[in-house]
């Protein structure tokens, strides 16, 4: 389900969470959403995904029966981290670094001040 983000973001945040402990490093802009949803509406996210979740996980791609399965054994040889979506997996997160780095409080008044943008720039949209 989109957005879909490269290994290493989360790789490169476990391995400053080892060397720098953090309580939570969240990743991704989808992350904070979740988080911030589920204190403020927790049933709306359970609805919206019970209704979307499922279909925006399927492809139009035929099964490949002669693919690989890991369902009872490793698969011979390294298949690798990256895949078939890696053409559209974005390769920074700037919400990761911040929250590892710097901690929620910077993403909750970067949060505020993008918010208090777009509510004054829509103040000044409705003037005549």
């Amino acid at each position: 389900m989109p957005p879909i983000f490269q290994p290493e973001i989360a790789a490169d945040a476990i391995f400053h969470a080892a060397h720098h402990p953090r309580r939570e490093i969240f990743l991704a802009w989808p992350t904070i959403k979740a988080v911030a949803g589920q204190t403020l509406a927790p049933g709306y996210a359970d609805r919206y995904l019970a209704r979307h979740g499922f279909a925006a996980q399927i492809t139009s791609e035929p099964h490949d029966p002669v693919r690989p399965s890991n369902l009872f054994a490793p698969v011979p040889g390294d298949p690798g981290a990256h895949g078939r979506f890696d053409a559209r997996a974005r390769d920074r997160d700037p919400i990761a670094w911040l929250t590892a780095r710097a901690g929620l409080a910077a993403i909750t008044a970067l949060a505020g001040m993008a918010l208090a943008a777009t509510a004054s720039a829509l103040r000044l949209a409705r003037r005549p």
